[in-house]
């Protein structure tokens, strides 16, 4: 099993039964048909592993198309395509393309670990991995409660690699004693400013992308553009990260960019990778244990739970309950926070001001996932509105959220975040009704695609 570069649903048919609110993560999809796809079977066949074998061939959710399956040689193999831009470039194929030669430099048991890439046709756009068979996804890990804080502090052992790739031994690549970085493993990484978030809306939301957007999506970048706070902590924020140092970034990393597979952690997907700012990484990790704990508002107990019960839990709440059930919340998460952030200080030194622009991204990524979220509905509903309060809180001051999320030697988690973020107006998240209430791993990321 291996995912794609996004969550949203594939333009295939599916074959499980159970709707992607209770089981997102083991949907499967039938695969666009070979037939009209022959640069896969031609690429396989090049790379020696045979065609694939019509029978068993499956895909998984995602916004280009994909298919995993046994070729006729007995290889498992998960294919992807990926998309081309308006200039008939392919910027996404040449970014994982890029990672690939990076990290064909880290040694034997290196703490980033991602699918062994088998080869890719440029021309077609089309990639070619190792299946893992069995793999769970990051999100189904996370929604069964497994993402425990030893496998996020093996996630942040992974991310601090990534965040050292291109420099000798793994090394830091601030510290003035390293080697300078090889200059072929380099060159060759795009170093254009990451797309999110599209500094442009903040000011007005292009009418040629209304067509594509859901009322709820609309609504949402009115609740960001309406509030001058959040736009200036934003541009503020960009301006941080043009003058941070960079290094080699994932720049889409969400749980279902992770797969757990024999019990042993891997990250994938690559098509956004680039120099950039480490601290989009790091607080976007942080911003999807946040969201859960958003979400753990809408559950009984603080755990997570399944949209549909959440439906019968979340709106008749007071607003004192709302508090009291999302402070429960971070506290059950954010020793997990803690955990990553362990790990990744464990293999990389993090620059002095790294862990306050990650709280930043975690703000943004709340707000991502808001707007996100809201692709399939009519109307924003209350643990979107509750994200964007906490969202909000991060980015107004980040300075004073860094000891709350643990991103730093010491500081104790502290409930804060939580009653702080949600009595703010423009937010409060019991405030529009919605039948339905998504699980953040239904919730495609990336809102301006």
């Amino acid at each position: 099993m291996t995912t794609t570069t996004s969550t949203t649903a594939a333009p295939t048919e599916a074959v499980a039964t159970a709707s992607t609110a209770d089981a997102p993560a083991l949907i499967r999809f039938r695969p666009t048909g070979l037939d009209t796809a022959p640069e896969v079977n031609a690429l396989l066949e090049r790379l020696g592993l045979g065609p694939f074998a019509p029978d068993g061939l499956t895909a998984f959710g995602g916004r280009n198309d994909n298919w995993a399956g046994t070729t006729t040689l007995g290889r498992q193999v998960f294919v992807k395509t990926a998309a081309r831009a308006p200039d008939g470039s392919r910027p996404e194929i040449d970014r994982a393309l890029a990672f690939e030669a990076s990290a064909a430099r880290l040694p034997a048991g290196s703490p980033l670990r991602t699918p062994e890439h088998l080869g890719t046709d440029r021309e077609s756009a089309v990639s070619a991995f190792r299946l893992l068979p069995g793999a769970r996804s990051g999100s189904e890990v996370a929604l069964d409660g497994d993402f425990d804080e030893a496998l996020c502090r093996e996630a942040g052992r992974a991310v601090a690699t990534l965040h050292t790739l291109g420099t000798a031994f793994g090394e830091d690549p601030d510290a003035a004693s390293d080697p300078a970085p090889d200059p072929a493993s380099v060159l060759a990484i795009d170093t254009a400013e990451a797309p999110l978030p599209p500094m442009r809306w903040l000011r007005a939301f292009p009418w040629s992308e209304v067509q594509d957007r859901s009322m709820a999506q609309i609504a949402a970048w009115k609740l960001v553009q309406d509030d001058t706070e959040v736009v200036a902590a934003l541009h503020r924020l960009r301006e941080r990260e043009r003058t941070a140092p960079h290094t080699p970034a994932h720049c889409d990393l969400r749980f279902d960019q992770f797969l757990v597979h024999d019990g042993r952690l891997y990250l994938c997907d690559w098509e956004e990778f680039r120099l950039a700012d480490p601290a989009r990484d790091v607080g976007a990790f942080a911003g999807e244990w946040l969201f859960q704990a958003t979400y753990s508002v809408f559950a009984p107990t603080g755990e997570p739970t399944t949209a549909k019960d959440a439906v019968a839990l979340g709106f008749d709440l007071s607003h004192e309950e709302i508090v009291e059930r999302g402070a429960a919340g971070l506290r059950h998460h954010i020793p997990r926070i803690a955990a990553f952030w362990q790990g990744y200080t464990e293999c990389r030194t993090p620059d002095p001001e790294l862990a306050e622009r990650a709280v930043g991204f975690a703000g943004w990524h709340l707000y991502d996932r808001l707007i996100a979220t809201a692709q399939a509905h009519a109307v924003l509903n209350p643990v979107a509105r509750a994200a964007a309060g906490i969202g909000r809180t991060l980015l107004l001051n980040p300075a004073g959220a860094v000891a709350t999320l643990r991103l730093a030697d010491s500081g104790v988690p502290h409930p804060a975040v939580a009653p702080a973020a949600v009595p703010h107006p423009a937010v409060a998240p019991a405030a529009v009704p919605h039948p339905a209430v998504p699980h953040p791993a239904d919730a495609p990321s990336g809102s301006t695609r």
